[in-house]
C-alpha cells in the first residue's frame, strides 16, 4: 500500500489534496534542485526544467505533480512567489 501525504494550498480557503509520498519527495527535490542550481525562475521555465530532469523516472503526469508539489511548498514556506514580479516566478525561501 502506497503511504499518502497531504499536499496543502498557500491558499487557505482552498483544499490540498493527498498524492502518494514517494511521489511527492521526488517532485520536491527536483524543484529544490533545479532552484539551487539556477536560482530564481519563472514558474514555466521551472517547470521545463523539473519535466527534463524527471523524464523517464517519474510515473504520472509530471506537469500535474509539479503544481501540487510546488503549492504545497509554497504552504510550507519553502519556497515563494516573488511580488509583482509578472510572469510568475519561484525562488526559494
Amino acid at each position: 500500500m502506497d503511504t499518502r501525504f497531504p499536499a496543502f494550498h498557500p491558499n487557505p480557503a482552498k483544499q490540498g489534496v493527498s498524492i502518494e509520498k514517494a511521489k511527492y519527495d521526488l517532485m520536491r527535490e527536483a524543484i529544490l534542485e533545479v532552484l539551487k542550481a539556477r536560482g530564481p525562475m519563472t514558474f514555466m521555465k521551472l517547470n521545463m526544467a523539473v519535466e527534463e530532469k524527471l523524464r523517464g523516472k517519474f510515473e504520472g503526469s509530471i506537469p500535474w505533480y509539479y503544481v501540487t508539489v510546488k503549492l504545497d511548498m509554497e504552504a510550507r514556506g519553502e519556497i515563494r512567489r516573488l511580488p509583482k514580479v509578472k510572469p510568475q516566478t519561484i525562488a526559494l525561501a
